[in-house]
């Protein structure tokens, strides 16, 4: 019978000759690889579940953080807006404002809110 041809044959046993030394160093060998990559495997997957969880929790506090900036920034436009209509309605009423003092007001470009404005106090 052929050496290996029938794994079922339990008369078959490898005789502790020279050559087969060889094939079980190789054996072990590779035993030993194979238990080494798993766990490198394990560790792998490991970390690639971590890094998703951590990518995950950022997510949800950028999320967070994003939604407090839109609120803020939609508080701000509604305080810009109640300014602006304070100051419409005050300026009529200023008599210390000429036509030169109204540029200090709003700048070169009326109605825009990302500009400083200057205001200047005139007592009432």
């Amino acid at each position: 019978m052929a050496q290996g041809s029938d794994n079922n044959d339990s008369s078959y046993t490898k005789s502790p000759s020279p050559g087969n030394r060889q094939g079980s160093s190789d054996d072990v060998r590779k035993v030993m690889r194979r238990e080494k990559n798993r766990i490198a495997a394990q560790k792998s997957r490991m970390r690639q579940t971590q890094k998703a969880d951590s990518l995950h929790l950022e997510s949800e506090n950028l999320e967070k953080e994003n939604a407090a900036l839109r609120k803020e920034v939609k508080r701000l436009t509604e305080e810009a807006k109640y300014l602006s209509t304070v100051l419409s309605n005050h300026e009529p009423l200023c008599t210390g404002l000429s036509g030169a003092s109204t540029e200090l007001l709003y700048g070169a470009h009326h109605g825009a809110f990302h500009q400083h404005i200057s205001v200047p106090h005139y007592p009432l």
